[in-house]
Order: structure tokens, then sequence, then C-alpha cells
């Protein structure tokens, strides 16, 4: 990844917080991805992805993390936003592991903040990219927001 950095000790609880998220909130089939998010003035907002009969009504949980900031804080932007994946039972390894946004919301991310970074995995360990990194050639719709 051409613009990665390595994590900082609030990176690694930014990690922590999206893992002790889903762990709480965790049902197989239901909920299995956390997300957490800091804000440029330090907040943490966490989420659960809110998985739905009809799959089209599912809602990831960056998307969840990014509205509670929202809401309870107003636009502060984001700093670092990061998404964890909780095993199924039947899975042999039972670690909550970084995983990357889907595409959506690599959408939703850039369109909040586009200065944003994105924690992911790289190999073994994980890192942060710029959400730009992550959606080359993003559509936009007229003039830069």
């Amino acid at each position: 990844m051409k613009r990665a950095a390595k994590l900082s000790k609030a990176d690694q609880e930014l990690i922590a917080a999206a893992k002790s998220a889903i762990k709480r909130r965790y049902r197989d089939d239901w909920q299995e991805v956390g997300a957490a998010l800091r804000t440029r003035s330090g907040k943490i907002f966490t989420g659960v992805n809110l998985d739905a009969y009809l799959g089209r009504m599912a809602v990831c949980a960056e998307a969840v993390a990014l509205g509670r900031a929202i809401v309870d804080r107003g636009d502060a932007g984001i700093e670092r936003i990061v998404a964890v994946r909780h095993p199924s039972p039947a899975d042999k390894n039972q670690t909550i592991a970084v995983v990357s946004p889907c595409g959506a919301c690599r959408e939703l991310i850039f369109d909040y903040d586009r200065k944003a970074q994105v924690i992911v995995p790289n190999g073994k360990s994980a890192v942060a990219v710029p959400i730009a990194d992550l959606l080359p050639n993003k559509y936009t719709r007229g003039s830069e927001r």
C-alpha cells in the first residue's frame, strides 16, 4: 500500500473498541461486524452491522458508527475508522480480525471525509491508509464537497 502508516497506540485502542462492540452484541448471522470511528476531536463512536432477512435492508457497522458520530457530535470529521469481523461459532479460528470496508462503506466514508484514514488488514497485521487510496477515481456529483 503506497501511503500506509503504522498503527499508533490510539489506533490499537480504536481496534479494541470495535472488538469490544462486536463482542458485546455478536449474534451469529445477525451481528458479525463491529466498527469504531475516531473523530478529529478524539471522540470514539462504535457500531455493529444490522443484518436483515431482506439483504438490501442491512446496514454496515461503519455506517452505524458514522451515524452515531454525526448525531452525537456533529461534524468533527473522521480521523480514523476500522471494522472487525467476529468469526462464526463453526470457524476453527476464533480471532476477531480487522477487515476492509466494503465498497459502499468506502464511498460513504469518502463522502463524509475525504481526509479520513482507514485501518485495513496487511498480512498478519494492519495499517492505516487514506480513504482515497481505497477508492480511486471516486464519482462526484458536481462541485467538490
